[in-house]
């Protein structure tokens, strides 16, 4: 199975670090329709009692009006990728390791498997950088990447 690489929007907004802080805000994007793919949230280390979520995706115009009204808002210089691909050992290091070779810093990654396939987000600073590593991803079939490549560059 060839890796599935497509580009998303992703969406942040800052919530109370408290019980409940995040709950409020899906609950009202559930409400107004929003079937969200993929939500990652933490805390924030430098503001006290403060959370970030960034949320995916977010069509509409209800989910829209009600993602306004909670100061949901498009996340600022980042670019993200989405790719899906059969679940094998090391699958994560290949891909992270071809995007390294091709001088391409990452933001973030999140990925997880569920069954025999895996999803990850790639968050990169670029719109520019995000088209280089889908072409470097589109590359690959997921059981032929191998994480016993050397990284190019130290």
């Amino acid at each position: 199975m060839a890796l599935k690489v497509t580009k998303v929007d992703v969406w942040a907004v800052e919530f109370p670090d408290e019980p409940g802080g995040l709950a409020k805000i899906l609950a009202s994007l559930a409400e107004a329709g929003a079937n969200l793919e993929c939500i990652i949230a933490r805390r924030q280390a430098d503001k006290f009692r403060a959370g970030v979520a960034f949320i995916t995706p977010l069509k509409g115009k209800k989910v829209l009006a009600a993602a306004k009204a909670l100061f949901v808002q498009p996340a600022e210089d980042l670019s993200t990728l989405r790719v899906e691909g059969l679940d094998k050992q090391g699958s994560c290091a290949a891909m992270t390791l071809a995007i390294a070779n091709a001088g391409i810093n990452m933001r973030g990654v999140s990925s997880m498997s569920c069954g025999r396939n895996f999803v990850a987000y790639i968050g990169l600073d670029s719109a520019a950088d995000a088209d280089a590593a889908v072409k470097i991803l589109k590359k690959f079939d997921a059981p032929k990447l191998s994480p016993k490549r050397k990284l190019a560059r130290v």
